[in-house]
């Protein structure tokens, strides 16, 4: 594959599931794995969630770097780093403000179609999509089941922290964007059952 094509598409994703969680924030809403985490904790701290999402990555590299390999590291630790900028970005130079549900449906399509982009192009964004592409490449398990788990351990945090309102809200971005990556995305052959031998 080309190495422009590659980037440009890194490079897309990103944008998508950045503008896609900015929209999500604007409205107080969430989303699901680690950005769903962050986005929990930029509530409940002082800090942003560009900063957040970027600090809850860093243990995962490890994962990624001694089971999916260095390419892919590489590639998902720019995509977190990117994610965070673009996010920062956002955050200081993009005003939004659209109706809830709007804005549950738009931020999970974004977010999703983001995902699935970079997963074509061997990255990820790190946390939980670390593990989706570790299980599926090892096991052949569809990276929408582990993103569905992963919307339930969100949603099961986000009852004790948010209002009622918001969580029925975010159950549109949960729905959408597991509808997303469970109907487009497709795990290359060689991902399939893919013996995965320790760096």
């Amino acid at each position: 594959m080309n190495v422009t094509h590659r980037w440009l598409s890194i490079f897309e994703g990103c944008v998508l599931v950045a503008l896609g969680i900015h929209i999500l924030n604007s409205a107080g809403l969430l989303i699901s794995g680690t950005a769903g985490i962050g986005m929990i904790l930029r509530q409940l701290t002082d800090l942003s969630f560009g900063q957040l999402f970027f600090l809850l990555n860093t243990p995962f590299y490890i994962l990624a770097w001694r089971t999916l390999g260095r390419t892919f590291t590489i590639n998902t630790f720019i995509s977190i780093s990117l994610l965070s900028a673009l996010s920062e970005l956002m955050r200081h130079f993009v005003s939004i403000d659209m109706n809830p549900i709007l804005s549950g449906t738009l931020g999970g399509l974004l977010v999703g179609f983001g995902l699935i982009i970079l997963f074509r192009h061997n990255a990820s964004l790190g946390g939980l999509n670390i593990l989706s592409v570790y299980l599926e490449r090892r096991y052949g398990i569809h990276a929408s089941k582990t993103t569905l788990l992963a919307d339930l351990l969100v949603f099961a945090v986000a009852i004790v922290a948010l209002k009622a309102e918001s969580i029925g809200y975010s159950l549109l971005a949960f729905a959408f964007l597991s509808s997303v990556v469970g109907r487009y995305h497709r795990p290359p052959k060689w991902a399939k059952a893919q013996e995965i031998k320790p760096a």
